[in-house]
Order: structure tokens, then C-alpha cells, then sequence
């Protein structure tokens, strides 16, 4: 639940050496969109929105304007055309177009999903007993997506017996997920396209599916109980969350043994539980909401481990029987410099993962003796997580690692023995070697003299002196952190001399709880001024110089830039906006929207004056002046469900009235996505090779 990381010269690679291709400046005027007033009182203040009525998708001058947009767009990059092939081509070099995950054992079959090259979607596919058995096709996405110009897979539930599957598909981008339940012994379906759900679990029966629907908001509201076979409208509703500032969730216990559905806000949660193999039965609650109480609970012998932050900022865990509902234990107590992500039981151990110094750790704890280890991780700059680990009764787990310049790595690790075996090293063909690369964590400081973090990786032989160009990456927003992973797209402009930097600004929890309270709400100024502390740090220690930084965000990380460029436009070169939430004020006021009750905990509610007047100062769209500001390419998707297309269409008709420089600024709407953009994996990587391109370009690379 977030919103929720060109107008190019672009380099052809020739025989004869390198070529700058400019952009198209020749392209004609933009776009321009037609003005239509429209005024917008609260707490007396009144805003004219010249574009309001860029908001109905369904109105033929809208699509008329986004195709405008996007025929001037592709006129302007029409020079770069073939650079964005060559890129494409350097991208998909560097991909194992054919491949396969480590497969995972669950319930006597091993699972797993492999690509094939040349096909956008992932094939599920499992086998029984041994790896040498004989494949099952579960779900072919590429059959399921045959005929759409959208497609994606939600959670996948095999049944206790291993005979059933419940998935989901949504073919729009507007995350409207489709129930449908396959009989995997006979291939066909039990149940097609049963219902609109988000979320699903089966009980122990084999037979009952507890499922969530949404209201008109997106708010997933309601659960309801469902016997195969039996007709939909018979289904029974078994909870109704009627607080619209809570969404609700479903989750099963890995032991199997206990179902849960959790009423969920940004300041308090409330669980409800019901043995699985009950599924008739009336659920209770482990513990009534309360303000400032989110917590999370697992399972383990007729005990209850509730991660909670009640009087613990940064987390504690406590214990409570399940039969005595009230006698409630210190597990692991709250410690102010660490910060406790989330917790996983197994039948002989428990595992933390924690945050540390900004970085994120796997801590060991064995019921027998209480013993505790730290899963040991040599690299200084690093993110490790748990992967899917179904069985519950196993003393091995599996992680993943990886860092800013390796792939990610699988292993499996004896929670005993502390030994791990490589299961599967993310191969990165095209000749990329880690070691030519390097990574580091500096640190900006703010005006409030509050240190801020920010990992950099670049090619070795890097030259502080200014003349490299960078692009600074920023999020900041509902305590989610900045992942430091590979990413082999990145590794086009490493080559090409980019320092690429994140900065881990307050907003989210990359240092804690503290770090992201600090950043939202009415502290919200310090995820700005955190971000443009880096951006001006990476120019006085020459990593880059003004005019060779560029920045980027997307969907909050969208806002953030919005908000950046409209206090400092001479902070850089270039920006990318991907799905940007710009228009806070507006959308905030309106509670039909998707999100927008719930995130009242994460902007404020601007129905009240002082939470109004705080985010009208740093709204994008709203802020908007004569200044001369960066070039600009803006991305968004006409289907996008957490960010509407209205609100970056109509910041960039605005931003054209206003800019007084000649930088290109580019609207790209994709007419068939939704708020990740393109859905094939092929897909995706020919919108990368526009965003490279536009930033090759600004930075004035040739190669």
C-alpha cells in the first residue's frame, strides 16, 4: 500500500568511432494543453487548477492531449531511435534470457519458475519428490498474457495437499487481481476468474479459500469465506473493516496451523485468528488496535511472536500463548540502534532480520538454548534478506546477497553448523566483472547537522575532479529503505563513467524508526532538504559537477524530485520523474482516490489547516514557478492505480507555462500500464533504454 524507485542525444556505436545524435530540437512546439479554470477552496485559501479536467480518462480531448504527448516525445527522440536499439541490445547482452530459479522444496515438490528466451512471462513449474522427476507446468504467463497488452501474476497458494492452486492475473495494469483456482491433478480449472481479490489463503481443509475484495478507493475491505464449488454469491463475509484510514491483510502461520487477517494503518494494526483447520469457526483478536501500536504476529507451539512497537520504536518481540491471551512476554527486547524488520519462525529456530548502521542483517536464535548468532556478511556495503522459505520444520534456511556490484547470490545456511552452500549466483553474461567496480557509503550532512547516508558505486579509475557525471537515486517516504542490489541495466552508465548514488534520506527507515518518523507528517521538509544536502555534497567532493548530475525518483520518489527542483531548479542538470505523486494538495483532499484516506497517516489530512498549509508549501504542482528549471522527462501509465495519470500530465502542461529555459521536457505515458510500467520483462527494458538515452544525452556522453 504506497505509490508505491527522451528528449535525447543518444550514442551510436559505428566502425568509424562514436557519434552524438541530438536531439530533435527542431521537433516542433510541444503540446499545449487547453486551459479550463477551476477553482479549489480549503480553510479559505483557493487554488485555480487550469487542468483539472485532465482527470477523466474516459474524455476523448484527454486521450487526444496524452496522444499528442507522446507523438511529440517520439518525435523529438526520433534521432536517438537507433542509439535506444543499441542500448537495448547492450541491456539484453547482459541477461540469461534462458533461466532458471533454485528451485525451492515445500510439501514433498520443488517449485520454481524459469524463463525462456525470447518470451516476456515466467513459466511456475514444480516436481515431485526429486529434481529428477518429470516438470508440471503450473501457470505459462506467456499463455495466460496471449492476446493482452497487459499481464501480471499475483500471489500463487498451493492447498495444504498440494492438489489445488488459487492464483491471480491482471490484465489492465490498475492491479485489478482475478481469483481462479486450478485443479493441478487434472489441468483444468475448478474455478475460472472466481473474483476480484488481492489476497488469499487456504484453510487446512483443502476445499475452504478465505479471500479479500475492495471497495471503490482500492481499499482492500472486506474477507470473505469461499467452498469450492459452491456459487460466489453464497460466499459469507466474515469481517468488514468500516475505519477507511485501515486496509486489511491475509497471511497463514509457515506451520501451517493458523490463519490470520490483519486491519492494517501507518499507526496501528489490528490481528484476527483463526485455526486453519477450523475454518467455520469465529475468528479472534490477538490484540484490540490501539494508537501507536503496529504489530505483526507468527506461530510457533501454541504460541503467539508479536513484533511490536508499542513503547519500542524500533521494535520488540514479545510472546503470548494462544490459551492464556493475556500473559504477554519480553522476548527480545527494544534496542534504540537496532531496528527489527521482521521475524520468521521455524520449528527449532528464530530469525531476525534486522537493520544496523543502514545496513540489514540475518540474526539466529535457537529455541533450545537461546543461543544467538548474526549471519556473517563480509562486504562493507550490502543487502541480505530472506528468500522463500515455505518448511517449517527445517534447520536450514535460505538468504540472498547481494551488493552494488555483484549479483544476487542464493545460499542455503545451517541454522546450526553455520555453513551455506551456494544454491544459484545470478549469471551476468556480456563479459561484466564485479571486481572492475566498487562501491563506498560517504555521508552528507543536513542543515539540521543530521548526517545522511549515501551509496555510491563506479568503475575503478574514477577521477574526483567533477567531470564525471552522476545520478543521484531518491525515494524517502512510508519507512521503506533504498535497496543497495545489482542491477545490470545500471552497469550501462558505469561504463560510460556515471557515479550512481542513493541517497538514504529520512522518510524512510534505512537508520530506524526514528529515520523515517523524521521524514513524513509534518517533518516532511527533511526528506527535501536531506536529498539536495546529498546532491550538493556529490558536487563539492567533485564526484560530479552541477552540470553533470542528473536525478531521479519515482511514485513518492516522484514528489520528492518535484519538490526539490521547485526549491532548488539549479540543482542539477537533469531529472527523471517516474510516475511521480505531484499533485499532493489535490489528490489528498479527495478520498475517492485510491490510497488517499489511509496515506492521511503518511502526508497528513489536509481538511486540517495546519496539515494543509504544510503540504501546499512543498507541493509540486502547486509550487511550480518562473524559474528556469532542469531538463525533464516525465513517465507515467494511463491504468496506474497508486498514482493517477493525471497528476504528472497535468505537471508538465503547467511546468510548460512556466519554465522560462529551453530544456526538453518530455511526457511519456504509457497507454496500456500501470504503475510499474511495461509488464514483459522485453518490454521493460526498451522503456530502460529510453531513460539511459535521455540521461547519455544531457550528460553530453559520446563513446
Amino acid at each position: 500500500m504506497s505509490r508505491f524507485r527522451s528528449a535525447l542525444a543518444l550514442v551510436m556505436l559505428a566502425a568509424s568511432g562514436a557519434l552524438v545524435v541530438a536531439l530533435d530540437h527542431n521537433a516542433g512546439a510541444p503540446p499545449v494543453a487547453k486551459k479550463v479554470p477551476h477553482k479549489l477552496t480549503e480553510h479559505g485559501d483557493t487554488r485555480v487548477d487550469d487542468y483539472f479536467w485532465i482527470k477523466d480518462k474516459t474524455n476523448k480531448d484527454v486521450l487526444k492531449y496524452l496522444e499528442a504527448e507522446n507523438a511529440y516525445t517520439a518525435k523529438v527522440l526520433k534521432p536517438t531511435q537507433a542509439t535506444q536499439e543499441n542500448l537495448y541490445k547492450e541491456f539484453l547482452s547482459r541477461i540469461k534470457e534462458t533461466d532458471q530459479d533454485a528451485p525451492v522444496k515445500d510439501r514433498g515438490y520443488w517449485y520454481y519458475a524459469r524463463t525462456v528466451a525470447g518470451k516476456q512471462y515466467p513459466i511456475h513449474c514444480r516436481k515431485k519428490g526429486t529434481l529428477d522427476a518429470a516438470e508440471e507446468v503450473l501457470l505459462d504467463g506467456n499463455e495466460l498474457a496471449r492476446g493482452e497488452k497487459f499481464f501480471s501474476f499475483g500471489p500463487q497458494r498451493v492447498s495444504p495437499d498440494g492438489n489445488l492452486l488459487a492464483y491471480s492475473t491482471d490484465t489492465t495494469g490498475f492491479r485489478e487481481y482475478v481469483l481462479s483456482v486450478k485443479d493441478l491433478r487434472t489441468g483444468k480449472l475448478v474455478e475460472a476468474k472466481l473474483v476480484q481479490a488481492p489476497h488469499y489463503e487456504w484453510a487446512a481443509d483443502n476445499k475452504t479459500l478465505f479471500y479479500t475484495t475492495e471497495d471503490e478507493a482500492k481499499r482492500a475491505h472486506k474477507v470473505w469465506r469461499h467452498e469450492l464449488g459452491a456459487p460466489v454469491k453464497k460466499d459469507a463475509v466474515v469481517y468488514e473493516e468500516k475505519d477507511e484510514l485501515f486496509w486489511l491483510e491475509l497471511a497463514k502461520s509457515r506451520d501451517g496451523k493458523v490463519l490470520f487477517h490483519s486491519s492494517v494503518s501507518y499507526g496501528s494494526t489490528e490481528v484476527r485468528f483463526l485455526a486453519s483447520d477450523k475454518p467455520g469457526d469465529k475468528w479472534q483478536t490477538v490484540r484490540a488496535r490501539e494508537r501507536d501500536n503496529e504489530y505483526d504476529v507468527a506461530h510457533r507451539d501454541g504460541v503467539f511472536f508479536v513484533r511490536t512497537n508499542k513503547d519500542a520504536p524500533n521494535f520488540k518481540v514479545m510472546t503470548v500463548p494462544v490459551a492464556n491471551p493475556d500473559k504477554w512476554s519480553d522476548l527480545i527486547k527494544h534496542d534504540p540502534a537496532v531496528y527489527i524488520e521482521s521475524v520468521s519462525l521455524f520449528q527449532r529456530h528464530l530469525v531476525l532480520s534486522v537493520r544496523t548502521g543502514g545496513l540489514t542483517q540475518l540474526v539466529v536464535r535457537a529455541f533450545r538454548n537461546g543461543a544467538t548468532h548474526t549471519v556473517e556478511i563480509k562486504d562493507k556495503v550490502f543487502d541480505v534478506a530472506l528468500s522463500n522459505n515455505p518448511e517449517y520444520d527445517t534447520d536450514s534456511i535460505r538468504f540472498t546477497h547481494t551488493t552494488l556490484t555483484t549479483a544476487d547470490a542464493e545460499y542455503r545456511y545451517d541454522m546450526n553448523t553455520k555453513a551455506r552452500e551456494l544454491l544459484k549466483q545470478k549469471e551476468v553474461p556480456g563479459g561484466y566483472k564485479p571486481d572492475d567496480y566498487v562501491s563506498e557509503r560517504v555521508r552528507a550532512v543536513a542543515p539540521d547537522g543530521t548526517g545522511v547516508p549515501i551509496s555510491l558505486v563506479y568503475k575503478k579509475g574514477l577521477k574526483k575532479d567533477g567531470t564525471a557525471p552522476c545520478l543521484l537515486y531518491g525515494y524517502g517516504a512510508y519507512g521503506l529503505n533504498m535497496p543497495m542490489d545489482f542491477d545490470a541495466v545500471r552497469v550501462s552508465l558505469l561504463d560510460r563513467g556515471f557515479v550512481y548514488a542513493i541517497a538514504h534520506i529520512r522518510g524512510g527507515s534505512d537508520l530506524g524508526r526514528t529515520w523515517y518518523d523524521d521524514g513524513k507528517m509534518l517533518k516532511k521538509q527533511n526528506t527535501f532538504t536531506d536529498f539536495i544536502a546529498c546532491a550538493d555534497f556529490l558536487v563539492k567532493e567533485k564526484f560530479c559537477s552541477r552540470d553533470k548530475l542528473a536525478v531521479e525518483g519515482a511514485s513518492a520518489g516522484g514528489l520528492l524530485i518535484g519538490a526539490v527542483l521547485n526549491q532548488r531548479p539549479d540543482l542539477c542538470k537533469a531529472a527523471i520523474m517516474k510516475v511521480p505523486f505531484v499533485d499532493a494538495i489535490t489528490s489528498m483532499l479527495d478520498e475517492s482516490l485510491p490510497l488517499t484516506v489511509q496515506e492521511f497517516q503518511q502526508w497528513g489530512n489536509p481538511k486540517v489547516k495546519a496539515e494543509y498549509e504544510y503540504i501546499r508549501k512543498y507541493c509540486p504542482y502547486t509550487n511550480i514557478k518562473k524559474a528556469a528549471y532542469p531538463a525533464m522527462l516525465v513517465m507515467t501509465a494511463l491504468n496506474d492505480s497508486q498514482v493517477l495519470f493525471h497528476e504528472p500530465t497535468k505537471y508538465v502542461a503547467k511546468m510548460r507555462t512556466l519554465r522560462t529555459d529551453k530544456n526538453p521536457l518530455l511526457l511519456r505515458c504509457n497507454m496500456d500500464a500501470g504503475h510499474g510500467g511495461a509488464s514483459g520483462r522485453y518490454d521493460h527494458l526498451k522503456e530502460d533504454a529510453i531513460v539511459v538515452a535521455f540521461l547519455l544525452d544531457q550528460m553530453g556522453i559520446a563513446k
